[in-house]
């Protein structure tokens, strides 16, 4: 393959929500575990395990960000917005 056609399936890769990336992922480690393939074909899969492995990542990582970013600001006051003046009955 070249590096054109790399670079192709990288950005095709990079466009994949995290389910996507991950049920593709799965595919490439069971082919590449059911064994049988040349050198060459378990080389292209590797590579792109590699990449989808990078999205699965991303994604991740995003997700793991918006969860921070959210406890964070609730920590620094924007929950206590409303317990010091809040007139609702208790219970």
């Amino acid at each position: 393959m070249s590096a054109d056609a790399d670079d192709t399936q990288a950005t095709e890769l990079d466009g994949l929500g995290y389910e996507q990336a991950r049920d593709q992922l799965i595919e490439v480690v069971r082919r590449l575990e059911a064994g049988g393939l040349s050198l060459e074909d378990s080389l292209a899969l590797w590579e792109q395990g590699e990449t989808l492995a990078r999205v699965c990542e991303r994604h991740l990582e995003g997700a793991r960000k918006r969860i921070d970013d959210k406890l964070a600001s609730v920590e620094n006051g924007e929950e206590a917005e409303d317990a010091p003046g809040d007139d609702t009955p208790a219970g």
